[in-house]
């Protein structure tokens, strides 16, 4: 079982890393990097503006990090800093219309890799597949 549990562990993160890196090549032609990119379709599909510290826990990186990152979108003209309603020394981090525009295409062009990668897999086995990744993602969420 536990070289069963090693090769799960090895093709989840290879895979994800994978998939990641093809979706970024596809969409290479928009002249965003990775990073910009899935920054701002986290941001696009928040339920309302996220803090930098938000944006850069959804992300797994550093406040830092994402403080740079930030400072080049809004250089870009793709996000704005604004100030939070409740503590002034939030910042909270809105798409422009540019953002929106770009998230769009972001997400036409996901939408289709997407699609066209999992055409032919069965559909049974992709709803087993994500069940258990779900599942996975609640335990590990779960954990103190």
């Amino acid at each position: 079982m536990s070289e069963l549990n090693e090769r799960f562990s090895g093709a989840l993160h290879n895979t994800s890393r994978a998939w990641r890196q093809a979706l970024d090549r596809r969409l290479k032609h928009l002249g965003v990097s990775q990073a910009s990119w899935m920054t701002i379709a986290v941001a696009a599909k928040a339920i309302g503006p996220l803090s930098q510290s938000e944006l850069a826990d959804r992300l797994g990186v550093e406040g830092a990090t994402m403080v740079a990152m930030v400072d080049r979108l809004v250089k870009a003209g793709l996000v704005v800093r604004e100030p939070s309603t409740t503590d002034r020394r939030v910042k909270r981090v809105v798409l422009t219309e540019a953002g929106n525009l770009l998230y769009d295409k972001v997400r036409a062009e996901a939408g289709a890799f997407r699609t066209e990668l999992l055409a032919n897999v069965d559909p049974q086995h992709l709803r087993v597949a994500t069940e258990l990744l779900e599942r996975l993602q609640g335990l590990i969420t779960a954990e103190p």
